[in-house]
């Protein structure tokens, strides 16, 4: 039965997270263009940009541009010591979106990575400037333009085998460079990084995920009900795979957004940036990357080059039986966020969103996710 006292304080928590995000959208309505940030990509311009990145700018011209959860654009630039283009991140354009951002922090989230853990990474896009108003919630990503002989995988295009060693390498790398600064007490200069289940706003999953299974089955054959137990007890469940130990995850690792340069693997919009265990992330990752078939055929193997990646990259020597289990338990992530993406629409083209669920779904059938939930929460 759930504490009713913890009940009350995350329903407070939720509220305030909430307030605060409409505070934000609000001002950001009020004062307009007097708070220093544009608003939109119409609005950005030399002396903006000049400031930012801390070099001189003389022109911008837009060269292509496009709106999700935040607005982005390719810019052309002419200046002192500044690359020829750049693409750049700012706050999304409608209020609504601009709320959802807030909810799950997104430009926040994305700037601090930038300002702070970037640095340490190889397989990241340069960031040559960065700015938040708190004010506001307005920020501004000012990152490298990837050059188009980079490779842009999606779900339609999934990655080989060969390129999901290359990129659960790259993961060991991030998870290996910060294994011992994610203290877990909650403290120290990595403090803004929660769990998944412990942001406020996974109050709403449960529901989400509920409605979501109403609509897609009405419209699918997928059968997405397999994950119901899963709905019925969210909570429960996401505190048992944000179970320590901890490190720095990208949180959004699916094949839209990696690339490869000259073959070398990169990792791309680190809005969704959280600390967890490791299997969290691997099975989102290899989920929706690979085929069912493939996934199934070479996953203890792409775990045993994690394992190895880690290691040698300043992580532990993980327990292959343990990282199983939990990688076994993960799997519901590769479910739930295709199934929200999906069910509710608006967030993915609809053949990628169905694609990300019907692998989902497989993969809580073929790893027996359920009942390996299930044996150690009674367990526990």
């Amino acid at each position: 039965m759930a504490n009713p006292v913890a009940q009350a304080l995350s329903v407070a928590g939720l509220a305030a997270h909430l307030g605060r995000g409409v505070g934000r959208v609000t001002t950001d309505a009020i004062v307009g263009s007097r708070a220093g940030l544009p608003r939109t990509v119409g609005d950005l311009d030399a002396p903006t940009l000049s400031k930012v990145m801390g070099r001189t700018v003389r022109s911008v011209r837009v060269l292509s541009s496009d709106a999700g959860t935040s607005s982005r654009a390719r810019l052309v630039l002419t200046g002192d010591g500044v690359p020829e283009s750049v693409f750049v991140k700012l706050g999304a354009q409608t209020a609504a979106t601009r709320l959802m951002g807030e909810l799950g922090r997104l430009g926040h989230t994305e700037v601090r990575f930038y300002s702070q853990l970037a640095p340490e990474l190889a397989g990241v896009p340069e960031a040559y400037g960065t700015a938040f108003d708190t004010w506001t919630g307005r920020y501004l990503l000012i990152l490298e333009d990837l050059p188009e002989s980079c490779v842009f995988p999606d779900t339609l295009h999934p990655l080989s085998i060969d390129q999901a060693s290359l990129i659960v390498e790259l993961l060991a790398t991030v998870h290996g460079t910060f294994w011992e600064r994610v203290r877990q007490n909650g403290r120290g200069p990595l403090a803004w990084l929660y769990t998944p289940s412990g942001d406020v706003t996974s109050l709403l999953t449960g529901s989400l995920m509920k409605t979501s299974v109403k609509r897609l089955a009405e419209r699918t054959t997928i059968p997405v009900e397999n994950g119901r137990f899963i709905a019925d007890n969210y909570r429960a469940v996401a505190a048992l795979i944000d179970t320590p130990p901890h490190t720095v995850m990208h949180g959004d690792a699916h094949p839209g957004n990696v690339y490869f340069r000259d073959g070398e693997p990169g990792l791309l919009d680190w809005q969704a940036v959280r600390r967890g265990h490791p299997s969290r992330e691997l099975a989102y990752t290899l989920i929706t990357s690979l085929t069912p078939e493939d996934r199934q055929s070479a996953q203890r193997d792409l775990l045993d080059d994690y394992r190895r990646a880690l290691a040698a990259t300043g992580g532990p020597d993980l327990a292959p039986e343990n990282l199983w289990l939990r990688y076994r338990q993960g799997a519901l992530y590769a479910y739930v966020a295709p199934l929200i993406t999906a069910g509710m629409g608006g967030m993915q083209v609809e053949d990628i969103a169905m694609e990300g669920l019907r692998r989902g779904v497989a993969a809580l059938d073929d790893l027996e996710t359920v009942a390996a939930l299930k044996s150690t929460l009674s367990a526990s």
